[in-house]
């Protein structure tokens, strides 16, 4: 997936979930895994980390 759609994803689920955001992808994630859905597990993995990435405190 690009790196657009991930970033619209990611956007998409902390403005429907807010803090809970990370933990949901985290969640999607081992879901697929379990699945064998490995490349779907891989692309949450990636929303997962960029929710990550803005909800860390910016530095400056």
């Amino acid at each position: 997936m690009e790196t657009a759609k991930v970033m619209e994803y990611a956007r998409a689920l902390y403005e429907a979930h807010g803090d809970k955001a990370e933990a949901e992808a985290a969640q999607k994630a081992v879901a697929l895994e379990d699945e064998g859905e490995v490349a779907q597990a891989d692309t949450w993995r990636k929303v997962q980390a960029a929710i990550k990435e803005m909800r860390a405190p910016h530095q400056g």
